[in-house]
């Protein structure tokens, strides 16, 4: 039994959650997306979410990040791409409009229990997120969240985006602990890949039913809410 138990991954001593998709809903920027854009607010919505990651990697990967820009740069920058892709009249007090939008997202409603019972086992928390400093410092009292955090690490701090492994140390130089020590939560697909061979352990978050990545590699562990991450915790 000590023999089979000792193989068996070490229970987490910090829980990292990625922010945008996982606490918070990038999606519900389409509510008002739609009133402004009637018949568009969900096409718009996901192809700024696409755009948005798409600049995060071409700037992490081309010239040795000479072109990196904050996230609420490429978030603007992906937005506008957006609205001409899809022929829509995005002036300037509509871009307003949705960028203060965008600096408050709708959280996910488990987020605060599932933060507090982790407070309550002793375990450390915090948020490793490509948003940079005053977005994330935003959306976490936005939340309510600012109590629950002993961690708020944003990848600007290296000028690197996830998936790039200076993005995801990040999280073992903050917590003082070693990747394996720590739980990696992310609902985007590529995000829980990419921080499992990191050597994270990871719980990816299907909110929406889609297969994982064809990569050859699994999460740790998959869920479909927040509350899953419990699971990596033994029950007394």
């Amino acid at each position: 039994m000590e023999k089979i138990r000792s193989l068996l991954p070490q229970q987490p001593l910090a829980v990292l959650f990625d922010a945008y998709g996982t606490l918070l809903d990038v999606y519900s920027v389409g509510l008002l997306a739609e009133q402004l854009f009637p018949g568009h607010g969900s096409a718009l919505s996901v192809m700024w979410r696409d755009k948005q990651i798409e600049y995060t990697r071409l700037v992490t990967t081309s010239n040795h990040g000479a072109h990196y820009q904050p996230f609420w740069e490429l978030t603007r920058s992906g937005l506008r791409y957006a609205c001409k892709r899809l022929k829509l009249d995005l002036t300037a007090e509509r871009e307003a409009q949705l960028m203060n939008q965008y600096r408050h997202l709708s959280a996910f409603p488990e987020n605060k229990a599932v933060l507090q019972a982790l407070k309550d086992r002793g375990i450390v928390t915090g948020i490793l997120s490509n948003g940079d400093p005053d977005m994330l410092g935003i959306a976490v009292r936005s939340a309510g969240l600012e109590n629950l955090l002993d961690h708020v690490i944003s990848v600007d701090a290296v000028r690197k985006y996830k998936t790039d492994p200076e993005a995801y140390a990040l999280g073992e130089k903050a917590t003082g602990l070693k990747a394996s020590q720590i739980a990696f939560v992310s609902c985007n697909g590529w995000d829980a890949l990419a921080a499992t061979w990191y050597g994270y352990q990871t719980l990816w978050v299907n909110r929406y039913q889609l297969p994982f990545e064809e990569l050859g590699t699994q999460p740790t562990r998959t869920g479909s809410t927040l509350t899953d991450v419990l699971g990596f915790f033994e029950t007394a």
